[in-house]
């Protein structure tokens, strides 16, 4: 019997999330319905992420926890990087999974929902240049701050990552279709939109660069925010550091992952920057819009990182000063030459490590949001908040802020900025001036 409802779980990255409503547009399409939370579905799939060990690990955990009581299952879809990485692999490992889909083929779900249904168990980790797009139906539910996916893929191949065995090369998407798509989020709802990629500032199309596209999309009507992720140094162009002091659209923040604050380290990566040329690229980024909150990724744990390598870290936290930053024990995975180097690190110095490091973020970021307070600013509403009027949005440096207000999701509102903490803050509206 074909499947009437579904539902769809997203492990990791924010490409993931978009990847997922992109799958539920084509299952909607086919006449499915999202199954209300709490309720069983007919079909599941489970949208999974290969980037740390952990995140694969939790994923066949779902699939397990997906019998019945009564030794019933929903139809299973593993789609996604872990789908890439295994394939078929995935079914020996477990016989629940009925539909392998990769990133690059899940336009072919539909599809592969009906061939399970007649008894076979479909195989896709093909990787066509980005033809799904154009199999997806136009956007007609949007998110006030909504994901826009531009970019796919990685040629920087840092010793770490899977990304470049499981998304592929890089390629971009035409502006065309991107301006196109845009507009329909708009359309339904969207004020913010956030472009997408691996390597988002990477994009290109007939020899126009990111830094056209940001300029293209910011005279929509009816979009008031742009943001990115992830960027690459690499990618920091004069164009793109521009458009930051020009574009009044293009939010005060940038997410720039370093990994290391070690030179050492950063070769051993194979990243093609140096702390150097990093602090050199968010100088120009400051000059160009002095108010911009920085927010990069960091690996402890790589092989081989000593104890002066990782004070290196620490220093290179204290040098930026950000508004906020993600922190990750280093994962070995399956087919990258970092998982074969010598001088592993201890998961006990790992820990160690991690738990010094996040310390050290915490304290930027309450310092950040502290610098804030008593500013007045715009924040854009985009969900209710756990009692009474209060209501959470996000202020232009991306900071959550909640406030007591009868705006409603997508609204942008005048705000003053009250209260810090190192995760959100609180903020008071205030009247709009008289037109």
């Amino acid at each position: 019997m074909n499947p009437k409802t579904f539902k769809i779980k997203s492990f990791g990255c924010q490409m993931n999330v978009y990847d997922g409503e992109r799958m539920a547009e084509l299952l909607g399409a086919q006449g499915m319905a999202a199954a209300a939370e709490g309720d069983d579905a007919d079909l599941v799939v489970l949208n999974t992420c290969h980037i740390r060990e952990k995140a694969a690990e939790k994923a066949y955990s779902d699939v397990g926890r997906l019998r019945r009581e009564d030794g019933s299952k929903p139809l299973v879809a593993l789609a996604g990087c872990v789908a890439q990485a295994e394939g078929a692999e995935a079914q020996r490992r477990s016989p629940l999974i009925d539909i392998v889909v990769g990133p690059q083929a899940y336009h072919r779900l539909p599809q592969m929902v009906v061939e399970a249904t007649r008894g076979a168990r479909p195989v896709d980790t093909d990787m066509p240049a980005i033809s799904k797009f154009d199999a997806f139906p136009p956007r007609r539910r949007a998110n006030p701050s909504s994901f826009l996916t531009i970019q796919e893929g990685c040629d920087k191949f840092c010793t770490y990552c899977v990304v470049p065995y499981t998304r592929g090369a890089e390629i971009s998407r035409p502006e065309a279709d991107i301006i196109a798509e845009a507009h329909g989020l708009v359309d339904a709802g969207a004020r913010d939109i956030v472009l997408l990629g691996q390597n988002v500032n990477a994009w290109t199309s007939d020899e126009r660069d990111f830094a056209d596209l940001i300029r293209s999309l910011a005279v929509i009507d009816g979009l008031e925010r742009i943001r990115y992720t992830t960027s690459h140094p690499a990618d920091m162009n004069d164009a793109l550091i521009a458009a930051h002091g020009e574009v009044a659209k293009l939010m005060p923040y940038l997410h720039l992952p370093v990994q290391s604050g070690s030179n050492r380290i950063l070769k051993a990566m194979n990243r093609s920057h140096t702390v150097e040329t990093y602090l050199a690229t968010l100088e120009r980024v400051r000059a160009a819009r002095s108010d911009i909150a920085l927010s990069g990724d960091f690996i402890v744990g790589f092989p081989g990182e000593t104890e002066e390598d990782f004070e290196a870290t620490l220093q290179i936290v204290d040098a930026v000063g950000y508004a906020s930053a993600y922190s990750f024990k280093y994962s070995p995975r399956p087919g990258t030459p970092a998982a074969t180097m010598e001088d592993q690190i201890p998961r006990d110095i790992m820990d160690e490590r991690l738990h010094r490091l996040q310390a050290r973020i915490t304290k930027h970021q309450l310092a950040f949001n502290q610098s804030k307070t008593g500013l007045a600013t715009e924040v854009l509403i985009e969900r209710r908040g756990r009692h009474g009027r209060q209501m959470i949005g996000k202020s232009p440096w991306l900071q959550s802020v909640h406030v007591e207000t009868d705006a409603q999701p997508g609204d942008i509102i005048p705000v003053t900025l009250i209260g810090a903490g190192p995760n959100s803050m609180s903020g008071a509206e205030r009247q709009k001036a008289a037109a």
